[in-house]
């Protein structure tokens, strides 16, 4: 397995602890789960990157990559609704989003095509990984210093700062989804017919 792979499957374990540490009621959890997420979106960076730049893209990275990034987001924007970080219909668009997509490579790998990512794609997982991010740095400074949320530049931050990036999100996530389905419908109506 190469290193790409090696950061891949990684992504996946740091967004298991990820997880936990956001779900848990510990001292400064929602800190570490910053922590683990910046850590974990920065593999998604660099396992892209070594594979190109090194000539080692394998099949296993090209359906893995893009599914343990689906696996980590709808983690991310799951884990944030209930703690009223993000709204249920927010988490429930990028989950459904990745399905479809990841139900279409299925289809696509049944009949022995492998579907990479695709540059929108990669867009959208990015502005995904900064928007939770973004929000979680917010909660992690309510952690550290607790009087924060009374401070104005807190509740502007969280409202615009944080409304602006859901909205861009949440329009690439759609707009990502119907342009793949739309680029692979051929794949689709040959399965239907």
């Amino acid at each position: 397995m190469n290193w790409a792979n090696r950061l891949t499957l990684g992504r996946l374990v740091l967004t298991v602890l990820f997880v936990v540490a956001l779900s848990s009621h510990w001292n400064y959890g929602r800190t570490v789960a910053l922590g683990l997420f910046v850590v974990a979106g920065v593999t998604d960076y660099l396992d892209g990157e070594i594979a190109r730049r090194y000539g080692i893209i394998t099949k296993f990275g090209k359906l893995m990559d893009p599914l343990v990034d689906k696996v980590m987001m709808a983690a991310a924007f799951i884990c944030l609704v209930p703690i009223g970080a993000v709204s249920a219909w927010v988490a429930t668009v990028v989950v459904a989003r990745d399905f479809l997509i990841t139900g279409l490579r299925l289809l696509a790998s049944s009949e022995g095509v492998v579907l990479p990512s695709e540059r929108l794609g990669k867009h959208k997982t990015s502005w995904q990984i900064v928007t939770v991010a973004y929000l979680l740095a917010l909660l992690a400074t309510l952690e550290v210093w607790p009087q924060t949320s009374q401070q104005i530049w807190w509740q502007n931050a969280w409202h615009y700062g944080g409304d602006a990036l859901l909205w861009i999100t949440i329009g690439l996530t759609i707009f990502s989804g119907l342009g793949y389905l739309w680029q692979h419908r051929n794949l689709v109506r040959s399965d239907a017919a």
